[in-house]
């Protein structure tokens, strides 16, 4: 069963429109920015990240706020697959944020997290438009957005996110995105003679939005100058 959204104050949000009008958008500059990585090789698809989101937010069917892709390909004998997993990507330059006409999404100046306000929702799905990566998941039921925010509440106690610690291979984690990147953060979702990605095939051009995601790649999924 779905957590019901908290009911709307319909004046707080009519003032929330008016306020945002008078403002110009300006992207935050976080302290820190927290973003994903993920092993595309050694990912067995099992989707136990895609039900522990589900579970943690009381989604019903239909939204999914992480989505496992699986990538296949080639001719026989020469076949592949991979997978890729993606949320919200907490990115540098988000689209959604200066879409939404009452500031029910920001980013949090501490760590970068991408969150939203849905007692400010008001369900116009413009974000939903605007991100390349399909994060914001509308959800009928409420006529409301619903995404990713990383488990804040998780990330303030100091652990991570449900779908980091329900990943049995171990092969999602998440750290400050720049040391991701330069391969300085200690994690288990990458051997000690790999290195990251930006981008992967079947995965939006990071040049867009600047996601705070790298991946390891398949060697068939690897996209040219995607370091």
């Amino acid at each position: 069963m779905s957590t019901p959204t908290p009911p709307q104050d319909l004046d707080r949000i009519k003032e929330a429109i008016k306020q945002r009008k008078k403002e110009t958008y300006v992207p935050v500059k976080p302290e820190k920015q927290l973003g994903f990585v993920h092993h595309n090789v050694d990912c067995i698809g099992c989707r136990a990240c895609e039900i522990a989101c589900k579970d943690k937010n009381g989604l019903a069917a239909g939204p999914r706020l992480r989505r496992v892709m699986y990538i296949e390909g080639g001719h026989y004998p020469e076949v592949f697959a991979y997978k890729v997993n993606v949320s919200c990507n907490h990115c540098a330059e988000p689209a959604c944020i200066p879409t939404c006409p009452t500031g029910a999404l920001w980013k949090r100046p501490t760590d970068g997290i991408v969150d939203i306000d849905s007692t400010l929702c008001i369900g116009c799905r413009r974000c939903e438009a605007a991100c390349p990566y399909g994060a914001p998941q509308y959800d009928p039921s409420e006529n409301v957005i619903k995404k990713c925010n990383l488990c804040v509440d998780e990330i303030e106690s100091g652990r991570t996110p449900y779908c980091v610690q329900a990943c049995m291979m171990r092969v999602l984690d998440i750290g400050p995105i720049e040391r991701l990147r330069a391969g300085q953060h200690p994690t288990k979702a990458v051997g000690p003679h790999e290195q990251v990605v930006r981008a992967v095939k079947n995965f939006t051009n990071p040049e867009l939005t600047n996601p705070s995601i790298v991946f390891v790649p398949h060697s068939q999924g690897r996209v040219d100058d995607a370091r």
